[in-house]
């Protein structure tokens, strides 16, 4: 549909309904809250990757050659919000790590989880 096509009755551009959304100050500030505290979320992210790397003293070219991958991948994989479980395990075992695992807490019980059990397991 173009600029030049009517819209069926009740449609809205989601842009438009976008703007709409954010014309008002509390959204708009709300929002902006919201992206600067998932930039940060990220760059701690990034950070603690990389500082599990240097703990490792290894440079991103280094791990890249553990790897098996080009050392833009680390770097994407460093500044990248979310990745497979199965990518992390890899990640960490080429920095040095053995039994990587996370461990969150739920109802006061420590919960754990062994990332090895994703190695390997990736989907075709």
């Amino acid at each position: 549909m173009t600029d030049n096509d009517t819209a069926p009755a009740g449609f809205e551009r989601g842009n438009a309904y976008l703007d709409k959304l954010l014309a008002d100050p509390e959204r708009a500030a709300r929002v902006a809250e919201l992206r600067a505290e998932m930039a940060e979320m990220d760059r701690l992210y990034a950070e603690n990757l990389a500082m599990i790397r240097r703990a490792g003293d290894l440079t991103q070219v280094q791990l890249a050659q553990k790897l098996g991958v080009g050392q833009a991948v680390v770097s994407r994989v460093e500044r990248h919000h979310d990745m497979l479980l199965s990518t992390l395990a890899d990640y960490l075992h080429a920095t040095g790590a053995r039994q990587p695992r996370i461990v969150a807490v739920l109802n006061g019980m420590e919960v754990e989880l062994d990332l090895d059990r994703f190695r390997g397991a990736r989907s075709a």
